[in-house]
Protein backbone atom coordinates (compact mmCIF):
# COMPACT_ATOMS: atom_id res chain seq x y z
CA UNK A 1 0.00 0.00 0.00
CA UNK A 2 1.59 3.19 -1.31
CA UNK A 3 1.41 6.50 1.24
CA UNK A 4 -1.52 8.10 -1.30
CA UNK A 5 -3.60 4.78 -0.74
CA UNK A 6 -2.81 4.77 3.02
CA UNK A 7 -4.25 8.30 3.76
CA UNK A 8 -7.51 7.46 1.88
CA UNK A 9 -7.90 4.71 3.71
CA UNK A 10 -7.47 6.68 7.18
CA UNK A 11 -9.28 9.63 6.18
CA UNK A 12 -12.20 6.89 5.44
CA UNK A 13 -11.52 5.25 8.63
CA UNK A 14 -11.91 8.57 10.40
CA UNK A 15 -15.00 9.26 9.16
CA UNK A 16 -16.44 5.85 9.45
CA UNK A 17 -15.43 6.70 13.46
CA UNK A 18 -18.14 9.92 13.18
CA UNK A 19 -21.19 8.08 12.33
CA UNK A 20 -23.99 9.45 14.18
CA UNK A 21 -22.30 12.88 15.34
CA UNK A 22 -25.08 15.51 15.24
CA UNK A 23 -25.23 18.19 12.62
CA UNK A 24 -25.07 21.23 14.36
CA UNK A 25 -24.61 24.88 11.35
CA UNK A 26 -20.80 26.37 12.18
CA UNK A 27 -19.75 23.05 14.09
CA UNK A 28 -16.18 22.03 13.50
CA UNK A 29 -15.72 19.44 16.33
CA UNK A 30 -17.43 16.15 17.41
CA UNK A 31 -19.85 17.61 19.61
CA UNK A 32 -21.49 18.86 16.31
CA UNK A 33 -20.17 19.18 12.71
CA UNK A 34 -21.42 21.11 9.43
CA UNK A 35 -20.62 19.29 6.11
CA UNK A 36 -17.00 21.44 6.01
CA UNK A 37 -16.63 21.06 9.67
CA UNK A 38 -16.47 17.15 9.25
CA UNK A 39 -14.21 17.30 6.12
CA UNK A 40 -12.18 19.36 7.61
CA UNK A 41 -11.85 17.53 11.00
CA UNK A 42 -11.38 14.35 9.03
CA UNK A 43 -8.57 16.06 6.85
CA UNK A 44 -6.67 17.26 9.59
CA UNK A 45 -7.02 13.39 11.50
CA UNK A 46 -5.14 12.13 8.01
CA UNK A 47 -2.64 14.81 8.27
CA UNK A 48 -3.58 16.44 5.11
CA UNK A 49 -4.34 19.95 6.07
CA UNK A 50 -3.19 22.14 8.49
CA UNK A 51 -4.89 21.67 12.06
CA UNK A 52 -5.60 25.70 11.93
CA UNK A 53 -7.37 25.45 8.75
CA UNK A 54 -10.68 26.53 8.81
CA UNK A 55 -12.87 26.59 5.66
CA UNK A 56 -16.41 26.58 4.48
CA UNK A 57 -17.22 23.90 1.79
CA UNK A 58 -16.19 26.58 -1.15
CA UNK A 59 -13.33 28.09 0.18
CA UNK A 60 -12.25 24.62 0.67
CA UNK A 61 -12.57 23.74 -2.97
CA UNK A 62 -10.46 26.53 -3.31
CA UNK A 63 -7.79 25.80 -1.25
CA UNK A 64 -7.06 22.21 -2.01
CA UNK A 65 -4.58 20.77 -3.96
CA UNK A 66 -6.56 18.01 -5.83
CA UNK A 67 -7.24 16.46 -8.85
CA UNK A 68 -10.62 16.32 -10.48
CA UNK A 69 -11.50 12.50 -11.16
CA UNK A 70 -14.31 11.10 -13.46
CA UNK A 71 -15.95 8.97 -10.56
CA UNK A 72 -16.24 8.76 -7.05
CA UNK A 73 -13.48 6.78 -4.96
CA UNK A 74 -12.53 6.16 -1.95
CA UNK A 75 -11.05 8.93 0.22
CA UNK A 76 -12.61 11.27 -2.78
CA UNK A 77 -14.07 14.40 -1.90
CA UNK A 78 -17.64 15.06 -3.41
CA UNK A 79 -18.70 18.82 -4.31
CA UNK A 80 -22.50 20.27 -4.67
CA UNK A 81 -22.46 23.28 -6.08
CA UNK A 82 -25.42 25.65 -6.37
CA UNK A 83 -27.04 27.78 -9.68
CA UNK A 84 -24.09 30.13 -8.98
CA UNK A 85 -21.32 27.49 -8.87
CA UNK A 86 -20.59 27.88 -5.38
CA UNK A 87 -19.99 24.61 -3.80
CA UNK A 88 -22.81 24.62 -1.16
CA UNK A 89 -21.96 21.15 0.40
CA UNK A 90 -18.90 18.80 0.85
CA UNK A 91 -18.79 14.84 1.45
CA UNK A 92 -16.40 12.17 1.59
CA UNK A 93 -16.85 9.34 -1.25
CA UNK A 94 -16.29 5.56 0.61
CA UNK A 95 -16.65 4.40 -2.30
CA UNK A 96 -18.09 4.33 -6.00
CA UNK A 97 -21.66 4.24 -4.64
CA UNK A 98 -21.55 6.13 -1.06
CA UNK A 99 -20.70 9.00 0.67
CA UNK A 100 -20.32 9.73 4.14
CA UNK A 101 -21.08 13.56 5.51
CA UNK A 102 -22.90 16.15 8.01
CA UNK A 103 -26.38 16.47 6.44
CA UNK A 104 -29.69 17.14 6.81
CA UNK A 105 -29.49 20.70 8.83
CA UNK A 106 -29.11 23.84 7.81
CA UNK A 107 -28.86 27.67 9.55
CA UNK A 108 -31.26 26.86 11.98
CA UNK A 109 -29.84 23.71 13.32
CA UNK A 110 -28.04 25.14 15.93
CA UNK A 111 -27.52 22.11 18.36
CA UNK A 112 -27.88 19.09 19.05
CA UNK A 113 -32.11 19.44 19.75
CA UNK A 114 -32.49 20.80 16.54
CA UNK A 115 -29.92 18.20 14.92
CA UNK A 116 -32.61 15.21 16.36
CA UNK A 117 -35.59 17.22 15.32
CA UNK A 118 -34.40 17.70 11.51
CA UNK A 119 -32.83 14.09 10.91
CA UNK A 120 -29.51 15.92 10.66
CA UNK A 121 -26.01 14.17 11.57
CA UNK A 122 -23.15 12.28 9.69
CA UNK A 123 -24.45 9.61 7.50
CA UNK A 124 -23.54 7.56 4.74
CA UNK A 125 -25.55 7.93 1.33
CA UNK A 126 -25.95 6.97 -1.92
CA UNK A 127 -23.95 8.98 -4.16
CA UNK A 128 -25.97 10.29 -6.97
CA UNK A 129 -24.02 11.93 -8.55
CA UNK A 130 -25.26 14.46 -11.57
CA UNK A 131 -22.24 16.08 -12.72
CA UNK A 132 -23.36 19.35 -13.60
CA UNK A 133 -24.25 20.09 -9.76
CA UNK A 134 -21.20 17.99 -8.31
CA UNK A 135 -17.77 17.66 -8.62
CA UNK A 136 -15.36 14.89 -7.31
CA UNK A 137 -11.56 15.59 -6.45
CA UNK A 138 -9.12 13.50 -5.22
CA UNK A 139 -7.05 15.25 -2.76
CA UNK A 140 -3.30 14.91 -3.29
CA UNK A 141 -2.04 13.06 -1.14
Amino acid sequence: MDQSEAARKWLVQTALSYLGTPYVWGGDDPSGFDCSGFVLECLKSAGLISEHSDYTADSLLRALSATAVGEPSEGALLFTFDNDGKATHVAICLDLWFQIGASGGRSTTLDTQSAWRDNAYVKIRPIRYRPERHRILLPRY
